[in-house]
C-alpha cells in the first residue's frame, strides 16, 4: 500500500531560500485559533453533540466538492448516498466509501486530494493511501475512531481550535441550536449565525409564496404585502443580532441593485402572488431587494457577504431529483463596478455600512474588486470562494488584490464548508499559500522579514475578526 504521509512542505516555493522563510512563517502561524466567519455546518451539530453516522455521511455525501467530481466520472449522485425525490439513500455507507477509494485518483493535483489527505492523516491517522484493496479496512478504521468521545462535534471543536464559527441560516429559522449552545455552560466556543435572504428576492420560484408564510409565521409580520416583507427581515435581522449575528450573506446571479419606488415594488409584489409578474418584473424586484437588503445593513451594522456570479442549480433533472448544492452550481461573468454603483452611491462612505465582495470569475478581483476596496471604507475583498479556494488561485488573489486594496481590506480565508472535519485543512492550506507569498516579498524586499511575520498572524486572527466585526 502507498503510505499516506502529507509532506511537511507541500506548498511551499521551490526555491530553497523562499521555502526555508515560508517554513517558518507558517510555523508561527500554524497553531493559531481558526476564525471562520463564513460555513455552512448547522449549529445543531454542535447543539446536539451525536456521534457523527459513519464515515461516507460525514466526508463524502454532503460534500459536493467530492461528489461533484465523481459525478464527472459517470457516478450517479445516489450511489453517492444522497436522497433521491426526497426518498433518503438506501446505499450502504461502506459501498460510497468503496466508490471514492476507486476514485482516488480522480483527486489528484485538486484541493479536494489535499483537504483530504491533511485530514486523513492528521485528524483521523489514517497511514494508506485509500485504494480498491485496502477500502473495507481503512472504512472499519474511521468507523471505530468516529464511535470514540474525542470524535464527537465537541470534542473536535476544542481539538481543531475554532475560536469562532459562523453558520448560515435562513430568516425563518428559529435559532433554537444556537440558543442551545449560548445557554449550555459546558460548551465555551463560539458559536454565531448569517442571515442568508436569498430565499425571499426571487419572487419567480413556485415556492415564494409558502416561504413568505413561513416568514411571516417566524417574524409574526404579514409579508403578503411588500412592505410587511420588509418588517418582517428586518425584524428577524434584529433577532440574529440579538443570538450573535454579526454578518449576512447573499448568493444572487448578479450585483444589479436598482432601487425601485415603493409602489412599484408593491406592485410586483403583489404581481408575484396572483401570478402575473413577467421575468422583467422579477428581475427588477431581486435588484431592488439586494439594495434594500444593503440599506438595512446600513442601519443595523451586520456585514453584508455578496457572493454574485453563479448559475444555480445549471442541470435541472438533477436539481428537481436531488435538490440544490448538489455540485451544478457553475461559474459565471462577474462585475461589480456599475452594478454596485447605487448601493456604493448612498452607502459606500457610511461608517455603519460594510460590504465583502466575493466572486469565482477571478478576472475581477484586479480588475474591479481590489479597486474598490482600495477607495471605499465599506467595501472589503473576500477570499478565494468555492471554485477559486484552491492554492494557486488563492496566491493568484494575493497577487491581484494586494496592490490595490493591501491585506488589511481583505477578509480572512473563507472556508465556506459543510464538512466539518476538513475546517482545520482548508485553513491550513491557506496559512500555507500566504506564507509563501509573504516569503517572496520578503526575498524581493518589498517587507522586511518582521511584517511579514506580523501580517501572517494578522491574516489569521484580526483580519477576519474586524472584517466581519467579530470583536
Amino acid at each position: 500500500m502507498t503510505a499516506l504521509a502529507p509532506h511537511p512542505d507541500r506548498l511551499f516555493p521551490a526555491d530553497p531560500a523562499e521555502r526555508a522563510l515560508a517554513r517558518r512563517l507558517h510555523a508561527a502561524v500554524a497553531d493559531l485559533p481558526i476564525v471562520s466567519p463564513h460555513g455552512h455546518v448547522p449549529a445543531s451539530v454542535l447543539a446536539d453533540d451525536e456521534p457523527f453516522p459513519d464515515p461516507s455521511a460525514l466526508l463524502i455525501t454532503p460534500d459536493h466538492y467530492v461528489t461533484r467530481m465523481l459525478h464527472a466520472v459517470g457516478v450517479p449522485l445516489s450511489d453517492l448516498g444522497l436522497a433521491r425525490d426526497g426518498v433518503p439513500s438506501e446505499v450502504p455507507g461502506r459501498t460510497v466509501w468503496r466508490t471514492l477509494c476507486e476514485h482516488w485518483d480522480l483527486f489528484l493535483g485538486t484541493p479536494v486530494r489535499f483537504w483530504f489527505e491533511s485530514e486523513f492523516s492528521e485528524v483521523f491517522g489514517l497511514t494508506e493511501q485509500p485504494s480498491p484493496a485496502n477500502a473495507d479496512d481503512l472504512y472499519d478504521q474511521l468507523s471505530a475512531t468516529l464511535a470514540s468521545p474525542e470524535f464527537r462535534p465537541r470534542a473536535l471543536f476544542d481539538r481543531f481550535r475554532i475560536a469562532v464559527l459562523a453558520t448560515t441560516d435562513d430568516p425563518a429559522d428559529d435559532l433554537e441550536a444556537h440558543a442551545r449552545l449560548a445557554s449550555d455552560p459546558t460548551f465555551t466556543g463560539r458559536v454565531v449565525p448569517t442571515f442568508r435572504a436569498d430565499r425571499y428576492m426571487h419572487p419567480e420560484e413556485q415556492d415564494w409564496p409558502v416561504r413568505l408564510r413561513a416568514l411571516a409565521e417566524r417574524a409574526d409580520v404579514d409579508t403578503s404585502t411588500y412592505a410587511g416583507l420588509l418588517e418582517a427581515l428586518r425584524a428577524r435581522r434584529a433577532a440574529f443580532a440579538a443570538a450573535g449575528a454579526t454578518a449576512t450573506d447573499t448568493g444572487v446571479l448578479d450585483a444589479g441593485c436598482e432601487p425601485l419606488e415603493p409602489a412599484e415594488a408593491s406592485r410586483i409584489h403583489r404581481a408575484a402572488l396572483d401570478g402575473s409578474m413577467t421575468s422583467g418584473e422579477a428581475v427588477a424586484y431581486r435588484r431592488n431587494m439586494l439594495y434594500r437588503l444593503a440599506e438595512m445593513s446600513a442601519d443595523d451594522g451586520l456585514v453584508m457577504q455578496l457572493h454574485p456570479g453563479v448559475h444555480r442549480n445549471h442541470h435541472r433533472p438533477t436539481f428537481e431529483a436531488y435538490g440544490p448544492d448538489t455540485g451544478h452550481d457553475l461559474p459565471a461573468v462577474g462585475a461589480f463596478t456599475a452594478p454596485l454603483a447605487p448601493i456604493l452611491r448612498d452607502f459606500g462612505t457610511n461608517p455603519t455600512f460594510r460590504l465583502v465582495l466575493f466572486t469565482v470569475d477571478e478576472s475581477t478581483f484586479s480588475r474591479e474588486i481590489a479597486p474598490l476596496a482600495g477607495f471605499y471604507p465599506s467595501v472589503y475583498a473576500g477570499a478565494p470562494w468555492w471554485f477559486l479556494d484552491t492554492p494557486a488561485a488563492i496566491l493568484r488573489y494575493r497577487q491581484a488584490i494586494t496592490d490595490s486594496a493591501g491585506f488589511t481590506k481583505t477578509s480572512g480565508f473563507i472556508d465556506d464548508t459543510r464538512a466539518f472535519c476538513s475546517i482545520p485543512a482548508r485553513h491550513d492550506m491557506s496559512r500555507r499559500v500566504d506564507s509563501s507569498y509573504l516569503a517572496s516579498l520578503v526575498l524581493t524586499h518589498q517587507v522586511s522579514e518582521e511584517d511579514a511575520f506580523r501580517i501572517a498572524r494578522r491574516l489569521v486572527d484580526d483580519v477576519p475578526r474586524a472584517t466581519f466585526r467579530l470583536g
